[in-house]
């Protein structure tokens, strides 16, 4: 996935529990090089989502327009882009120990970590139980992927995806090719296919080739990942930005809000981008950097909440 990433980025590994993580950081003394973390400006970790093709690149147009500025840390988890891919049965604690190590030992706490989808989910459970780790949490469209009950561990999705030898077959056709990526991409997760490029097909479509691929992907689908994000959600006391697609048919605006409200001390901002999809920051990316840089900059002047908003961004 390197080809993938913008330019003046390298990619380099950490040895974890699971096996070896790549990330993708700045090239010392090259064409960004920006200055190492302070207590006003620390490093920014970029956590991609756990769905079929996912991998550093979701953030890379973002991340990209910030490398002058930040330090950037942007992974791909055990399981996904260019990583490890064991064969296990993968489970939320498993992510949680992999983005404590990366931050522990790569990133350096407390770090500002962006996250998406379900990782951001996971963010949020791990946020509660090393706040130290954080300075402060952009969540885009965060979810459990079984919020207020919705119980789907017994969705047809889930369990056909949990049925032996079909499991293989769907990952084989309704996943790792180019056609079955860009049927996804177009129905499920961008809010207009024109958006939709010859090169996010292809870093999509590379992803759910590698060898193993399908172990964390059919985990994420069949549900050993997911979890009701309501248990947790009260708990959190990082501050944290939510950003959401107008027109995301998961994580619907409507949700992101039900979730925001249930923690008003924490959560400080809930922005809604217009006309996009699940994955603003790969739909619309220079929004949701304009977005993510107003953050940092608060963060950095002060650290501390804002007063809680909403706002629909134009």
């Amino acid at each position: 996935m390197l080809t993938f990433q913008p330019p003046g980025f390298e990619q380099k590994v950490t040895e974890t529990s699971l096996g070896i993580m790549a990330y993708y950081t700045q090239i010392v003394g090259g064409l960004w090089d920006p200055p190492q973390s302070s207590p006003d400006q620390g490093t920014l970790v970029c956590l991609h989502s756990l769905g079929g093709g996912s991998s550093a690149y979701e953030w890379s147009k973002v991340y990209g327009a910030l490398a002058a500025d930040y330090r950037i840390i942007a992974p791909d988890l055990i399981g996904w882009g260019q990583s490890a891919h064991p064969k296990r049965d993968y489970c939320p604690e498993d992510y949680c120990d992999l983005i404590a190590h990366l931050i522990e030992q790569v990133a350096g706490a407390p770090a500002v970590v962006a996250a998406t989808s379900l990782t951001a989910g996971v963010v949020v459970r791990l946020a509660i139980q090393r706040p130290e780790l954080f300075k402060a949490l952009f969540l885009v469209s965060p979810s459990g992927n079984d919020d207020f009950g919705v119980g789907y561990a017994f969705s047809p999705p889930a369990i056909l995806a949990g049925t032996p030898i079909i499991d293989r077959l769907i990952y084989q056709w309704g996943a790792a090719n180019e056609a079955a990526v860009t049927q996804f991409l177009t129905n499920f997760l961008f809010a207009h296919p024109e958006r939709i490029t010859p090169e996010i097909v292809q870093a999509y479509t590379t992803c759910t080739q590698q060898p193993n691929a399908e172990y964390a992907a059919l985990a994420s689908l069949k549900g050993d990942i997911c979890f009701d994000l309501t248990r947790y959600i009260g708990q959190l006391r990082v501050p944290t930005t939510i950003v959401g697609g107008e027109k995301a048919q998961f994580n619907r605006p409507d949700k992101t809000q039900r979730l925001a409200a249930m923690n008003r001390q924490a959560i400080q901002a809930v922005h809604v981008v217009p006309d996009v999809g699940v994955l603003p920051h790969v739909e619309a990316p220079s929004v949701v950097v304009g977005l993510l840089r107003a953050f940092l900059r608060e963060t950095g002047d002060t650290g501390t909440p804002a007063s809680s908003r909403s706002s629909l961004v134009g």
